[in-house]
This record gives C-alpha cells, structure tokens and sequence, in this order.
C-alpha cells in the first residue's frame, strides 16, 4: 500500500488479533483482500499488519487515521466495514482488543 502523508494529529489504532490457531494461513489470506477495503476509506492513511514471534497466531494491525471519526463513524459505519467484517471476524478468538493513541 502507498501511505499518504502522516501529520501530527493523525491517530494510531492499534488491534490486537488472536486469531485461531489452525486457521492462521486463510487468515492471511483473506487480510490480502481485505486491506483494500481499508485502503480505500476517506481518512485513511497507512496500516501495518505484523506477526508475534513468541505467539504466531497473535498479529497486531496498526493504522492511522486522519481522526479518529474517520475510523470510529466513517469506516465503522460504512457498508465496506461489513465486507471487512465477512472477510475477516470469523478468525479471531477472543475478539480483538481496539485502542486509538495521539502523538504527544
């Protein structure tokens, strides 16, 4: 993905995905489709998807956002969350932890 232009004010979620450990491969598999949803959300920015060494079943998703409205209301509340959602919320267990953070 090519990022756009990070500013000071953008904000960071963070996710934390456990996702099942048998299914790992389909997962990441189906995160290929879906981080073209994201990708295409007014507000986006960049994202990173990474795997746990220690827990490889473990990943954390990082994206910024140029607000947090734009992920909270506009990607959330956007028909292209719900092919996000078909995509990719049946692999996770327990279901992921969210948090937003700001640059200090």
């Amino acid at each position: 993905m090519n990022p756009r232009q990070t500013t000071d004010s953008s904000v960071l979620e963070i996710a934390m995905l456990d996702v099942i450990p048998a299914r790992t491969q389909e997962f990441e598999q189906s995160f290929k489709k879906a981080q073209a949803i994201i990708a295409s959300m007014k507000g986006y920015i960049s994202h990173d998807l990474q795997r746990s060494i220690e827990l490889p079943n473990r990943y954390v998703l990082l994206v910024r956002w140029e607000t947090l409205e734009d992920h909270t209301e506009g990607f959330r509340g956007s028909d292209e969350y719900q092919q996000w959602r078909a995509l990719l919320h049946h692999f996770y267990d327990p279901f992921p932890l969210v948090e937003h953070f700001q640059p200090l």
